[in-house]
Order: C-alpha cells, then sequence, then structure tokens
C-alpha cells in the first residue's frame, strides 16, 4: 500500500473535502481558495496541496462531491420507484427536499452559473455533470412515455427541461423569498406540467 492510499491519507483528504464542499456552498467555487481551506480545517496550505495538485483539481474534487451527494440524496432512492411517472414523481419530490436543505448554497446551482461562460476543464466538468443530470431526466420522462402515463407524442428532452427549469425557479426563488412559499409554487407548476404531458 503506498502512502498516497493509506487509509489515514484518505480520511484526511475526505475530511478536506467535506469543508471545502461546505465554504462553496456559503462563497461559492470561485470564492473557495486555498488559504481559506487551510485555515478551516487547520492546516497549512502546502498541507492542503500534498492532496490536491492545484486549486483546479480542488475545485473539480468539490464538484464531483456535489454530484455523488446528490445523486445519493435524489437519484437513487427515486430508482426504487416503479418506471414512469411514479419514479419522475419522487425525482422532483426528493429534488424539493434537497433544493430545501440546500436554499443557501448549492454548489452544482452555483457553479453553473458561475463557469458557464468560460473556457477550460472547469467549465467542462459543469457541463458534464450537468449533462448527465439532464439525460438522467429525460430517460425517466423517456419511460413514463413508454408506459404510457405521458403522450406517446411528448419530447422526454423538452420534459427534462422544463422540469430542470422549475426546479431552478424554486432554488432562486427559495433564496430570496423562503422556500416554504417558494415551494407551494413549484409545486402547482409541477401539477400543470404534469397534466399537460399526460394523455
Amino acid at each position: 500500500m503506498t502512502a498516497a492510499t493509506t487509509p489515514k491519507r484518505a480520511l484526511t483528504r475526505e475530511l478536506i473535502l467535506d469543508h471545502a464542499y461546505e465554504l462553496a456552498r456559503r462563497d461559492g467555487l470561485e470564492g473557495l481558495t486555498i488559504g481559506s481551506l487551510a485555515a478551516d480545517v487547520g492546516m497549512s496550505k502546502s498541507g492542503v496541496f500534498a492532496h490536491f495538485g492545484s486549486r483546479e483539481d480542488l475545485l473539480l474534487a468539490v464538484l464531483h462531491t456535489g454530484a455523488e451527494r446528490f445523486t445519493e440524496a435524489v437519484m437513487r432512492p427515486a430508482l426504487r420507484e416503479a418506471r414512469g411517472l411514479p419514479r419522475l414523481r419522487a425525482i422532483v419530490r426528493r429534488w424539493f427536499e434537497w433544493s430545501g436543505q440546500h436554499a443557501e448554497g448549492c454548489v452544482l446551482l452555483s457553479a453553473a452559473s458561475e463557469y458557464d461562460g468560460r473556457d477550460g476543464a472547469m467549465h467542462d466538468g459543469v457541463v458534464s455533470q450537468q449533462s448527465q443530470w439532464r439525460a438522467a431526466l429525460a430517460k425517466a420522462a423517456g419511460q413514463a412515455i413508454e408506459a404510457g402515463h405521458f403522450r406517446a407524442d411528448a419530447d422526454p428532452e423538452q420534459i427534462a427541461f422544463e422540469i430542470y427549469a422549475v426546479i431552478l425557479g424554486l432554488h432562486h426563488d427559495a433564496g430570496l423569498f423562503g422556500f416554504e412559499p417558494a415551494s407551494r409554487r413549484a409545486d402547482t407548476a409541477f401539477e400543470r406540467l404534469w397534466r399537460s404531458w399526460q394523455a
């Protein structure tokens, strides 16, 4: 076992990532610096650098951590529901819960706005992550069409876009006006969307 794969080193890296993730929720990925992170975890800058070769590597790792946590909280539990509209509703319901827990800052959504007009590894990482999630939504919507829960001529990609758009509105309003009123508005919007896609 090499030094890079020792359990202690892996645990230290996870601890650093936990702190980095919380700092990024508060300040955004662009607001995350090696200096602020080192101070937060009580390490030297060189100690943090020993686990991440560069700031960009750290930011990519935080983005990956956010995607993993989102998948565990939203997608995996929803996959236990029956294919079609029950699963799609479960995805949205759990995404609502995620938005409520992250009303003060979601690393994934803030990253999308921070890097949408840039070039480089962070932009590519955000695009890849968001594309995978949009594809997962479209797949679930396609299964709802196959199951007869939605019209046969419904467009899975359009359904995925509209779901994503309403959730963005929920997250935006939750941060400004509070989660409860935003959640009620988004829930009303989704009920209308479900009806518009049904046969």
